[in-house]
């Protein structure tokens, strides 16, 4: 039962991801505005976007967990700063308490690993103990 809940974890902590990721590209210009209004640099997009999509499908599969897992957990915690800081607002401290509450999962995910049923598992499981015990991902 574990390996089923660590592949729904994943899939509901990258769905978020990979789906605004997306959006951003298909809004490109108007979220580099929204960045831009919150004083962050709307040059930094294509990292976003590649850190949402890219990290999202990681984490998905279930590959090199261990560190992007902690990536997007700050960049999460980070979002939550600088786009949802305005608490007195019921939807921003909402959003806000959305952001640390998946940083959470993020962090849990580190540490715990992929699961079985992924590509970090099927790795260690190719490469022998030593890789698996660097990994801790079987």
């Amino acid at each position: 039962m574990n390996n089923l809940y660590s592949l729904l974890g994943r899939v509901g902590l990258s769905a978020i991801f990979i789906l605004s990721g997306i959006g951003k590209i298909a809004g490109y210009a108007g979220t580099q505005q929204y960045m831009a209004s919150a004083g962050v640099p709307g040059g930094l997009l294509p990292l976003v976007i590649l850190l949402e999509v890219g990290g999202g499908l990681a984490i998905l599969a279930g590959a090199g967990v261990r560190w992007i897992a902690p990536l997007l957990a700050l960049f999460t915690l980070a979002s939550a700063v600088l786009f949802h800081s305005h608490l007195a607002d019921q939807m921003q401290f909402i959003n806000f308490m959305k952001n640390i509450a998946i940083a959470g999962g993020f962090l849990l995910l580190a540490g715990q690993g992929a699961g079985a049923w992924s590509v970090d598992a099927w790795r260690a499981k190719r490469s022998g103990p030593v890789l698996a015990s660097v990994q801790g991902a079987a």
